[in-house]
């Protein structure tokens, strides 16, 4: 890293020459923004890279994907207590999402904080209370309707304290995410089961409570139990009728229902590079379980 920029030529090397590399367009300027809404966010890589030396020093063994991402991201790197499954780690995610259910108690808790602003790059989608009934057209104004109180205390809230705010019909949450707001390397929380989706970006997505959105929301560090890691090596490639649900239904019915609990389920090997980017959302790949 030179002025928190890594050099074209060091990544191409850490990367490998393989099929699936992450895109190195951000080696060529100190600041990139976290998306094309928040001009002023940027990504910080090298404060990723600068923890992630200090944990890799403390352990004195290599790190896997997720828990670079995981542990590049901790409050004090220096002085925090890691242990897979044991230990709870200090935390400061990129980013929050919400959709409009959860959303409301969440803003109403963050508002009773007395904070002027959100302390991290956070949105509010509006498509949950959206019922299929008839048709598209016509349950989206249905939903306007029924819900025009809750659509109003969001989109204002939003505005008075900085967070994005997706109107109702634009879009699903988890693919608004992957389409805009995940990257490689991002820590975002959700609040909804289905946010490990944007985990195809090579990202930890991690679906939480209302509480602990307004946690993060708030600058406060988010705890987590240290997550243990489940490796998935798949090799060959995907062919005929086969899919990425035939994997995760494979894969689920080793761990059952309970072995994936506490733990980032990571795939990799020379398999991973058959499957799309939309694919591997189906995975939930570096999936929080």
């Amino acid at each position: 890293i030179v002025n928190n920029v890594l050099s074209v030529t060091a990544l191409q090397l850490a990367l490998g020459t393989g099929a699936r590399r992450f895109h190195v367009s951000s080696a060529f300027s100190a600041k990139v923004a976290m998306s094309r809404f928040e001009p002023a966010s940027s990504v910080n890589y090298g404060k990723m890279h600068e923890n992630i030396n200090i944990v890799r020093r403390r352990l004195g063994r290599p790190l896997t994907l997720s828990e670079k991402i995981v542990y590049g991201h901790l409050d004090d790197p220096a002085g925090q207590d890691i242990e897979r499954g044991r230990t709870y780690l200090r935390l400061r995610p990129d980013r929050v999402a919400m959709q409009d259910a959860t959303a409301q108690m969440a803003m109403l808790q963050f508002i009773s904080s007395g904070l002027p602003r959100v302390a991290v790059p956070s949105t509010i989608h509006c498509d949950h209370l959206i019922e299929a009934q008839i048709g598209g057209p016509e349950d989206l104004q249905r939903a306007k309707e029924v819900n025009e109180e809750v659509y109003n205390f969001l989109a204002t809230a939003a505005a008075k304290y900085g967070v994005g705010f997706w109107k109702p019909g634009s879009g699903i949450i988890h693919q608004i995410i992957l389409e805009n707001y995940a990257y490689p390397g991002v820590m975002l929380i959700g609040t909804d089961s289905h946010t490990p989706n944007g985990g195809g970006l090579g990202s930890i997505c991690i679906g939480v409570g209302g509480a602990d959105a307004v946690d993060v929301m708030a600058g406060i560090p988010w705890e987590l139990k240290c997550p243990n890691v489940i490796g998935v090596k798949l090799t060959g490639a995907l062919s005929g009728w086969t899919s990425p649900k035939d994997v995760i239904l494979k894969v689920a019915g080793i761990l059952t229902v309970k072995g994936g609990t506490g733990a980032i389920v990571e795939y990799h090997g020379p398999g991973v590079d058959s499957i799309s980017c939309t694919e591997l959302t189906v995975l939930g790949t570096l999936q929080w379980c």
